[in-house]
């Protein structure tokens, strides 16, 4: 019996390409899913003082929103739009834009009203030119906020369906306890890719790919072994492991450069630190676990001996139309101490990014050759598992949408 057919549920035939190129299926989504479930965006180190800012642009909900740490120290959110005229309280300078609020307080450069970092409303000019004005009707519009291991994630909804942890289920107890907040060094790539945001996601979900894509590269994975499949509602994870290939040995270069991680005792592997359900058996060729934290978040736990001195790496998968979607991809590590260090941490990015090149490299080709419409469905093996979830239940929320619930 196959992994497939023991999974309850969410099927174990071919799926379906329409939601990959149907517009009709990316506006269903866009009411019905991204405006209604928890979306991560950001890290707590991002806006570490009070009053730092982020604005983030999420193109698919038509929105932009400013998250903000507040002179209490609480991170909250609030739609980046003035409630008098409209105008966005922050200019954008890109997907997303990171600031800081002197004296606490954000200012519209249209007509000068200005709000505190809780979203009130604390000034505005000619006050008295405005019949009946209550300042406290004309805040800034609050976000749903909430922070789980560091993430910070919204919902746009006007009342969540649930709060941020029963949300993410099963995967609070298997990703917990990390020390995520260790890793302040960081390395994030992004571009607009010309294809949904699905194709994108789904090609990062699987491991089958890795012996073909990236077969010359990082030639010690083609022993990898893609295991220990789990789903929570949702989201799902899996294990990868990497047994010794023999005659398989790094350039001299990496070897060179992973022997400085390795020797250290602030950037070594560190399997005792991984969740208790993560590699519980503490396999030496553990590679990273490998999940999907619905809908378009992906945290990968690297801190096996694949991938010396970093501890985890994301991805996010923002959709923009039905054939646009910006990625981004972040390589998180340990802040180097030596030179040594910080060149061998450059080298080991500069390996990982190359691999997501790679990645990347197909997705625009996969999109365009689905929209001729010569495919309608695509047959998925047992380690393509993580997609069919993401499918299964992607499709759960578009539906509720066409029923009018």
């Amino acid at each position: 019996m196959s992994l497939l057919d023991n999974q309850l549920g969410i099927g174990s035939g071919p799926i379906s390409v329409e939601p990959l190129i149907s517009p009709e299926f990316f506006e269903l989504e866009r009411e019905h899913l991204f405006k209604r479930v928890w979306l991560k965006v950001g890290r707590i180190e991002e806006i570490s003082k009070p009053g730092d800012y982020k604005v983030k642009r999420i193109d698919v909900a038509r929105t932009s929103v400013i998250i903000v740490r507040g002179k209490d120290g609480d991170i909250r959110a609030f739609h980046n739009i003035c409630p008098h005229r409209g105008n966005k309280v922050i200019p954008e300078t890109g997907n997303e834009t990171f600031g800081h609020a002197r004296a606490n307080v954000m200012t519209c450069r249209f007509h000068g009203w200005v709000f505190a970092t809780d979203g009130a409303l604390r000034s505005v000019p000619l006050e008295e030119k405005f019949t009946g004005f209550d300042r406290a009707c004309h805040g800034l519009r609050p976000i749903h906020c909430a922070v789980w291991e560091g993430f910070i994630f919204v919902c746009l909804a006007a009342e969540p369906e649930t709060d941020l942890v029963t949300f993410l289920g099963g995967m609070v107890d298997h990703f917990g306890g990390y020390p995520y907040g260790e890793s302040t060094c960081t390395f994030r790539y992004s571009t607009v890719l010309k294809c949904n945001w699905k194709v994108a996601l789904y090609a990062f979900t699987e491991g089958y790919h890795v012996p073909t894509i990236h077969g010359a590269t990082l030639p010690g994975l083609a022993s990898l072994e893609h295991t220990e499949f789990k789903l929570f509602g949702p989201h799902s994870t899996s294990t990868l492991y990497v047994p010794p290939v023999e005659g398989a040995s790094p350039t001299p270069a990496t070897g060179a450069l992973g022997a400085v991680l390795h020797s250290s005792p602030r950037h070594a592997p560190r399997l005792d630190e991984l969740p208790r359900g993560i590699n519980p058996t503490r396999r030496i060729d553990f590679q990273f676990e490998f999940p999907t934290i619905f809908p378009n978040f992906l945290l990968h736990l690297g801190a096996g001996n694949g991938y010396p001195g970093m501890t985890y790496f994301t991805h996010e998968f923002w959709p923009i139309s039905v054939g646009e979607t910006y990625w981004e991809g972040t390589n998180y590590f340990r802040p180097p101490e030596t030179l040594a260090e910080r060149v061998a941490i450059a080298h080991t990015n500069a390996l990982h990014r190359n691999a997501w090149l790679e990645d990347t490299g197909t997705m625009e080709d996969t999109y365009e050759a689905l929209t001729s419409g010569v495919l309608s469905e695509m047959p998925l093996m047992d380690g393509e598992l993580m997609i069919r979830n993401s499918d299964w239940h992607i499709r759960r929320y578009a539906a509720s949408g066409e029923k009018g619930n």
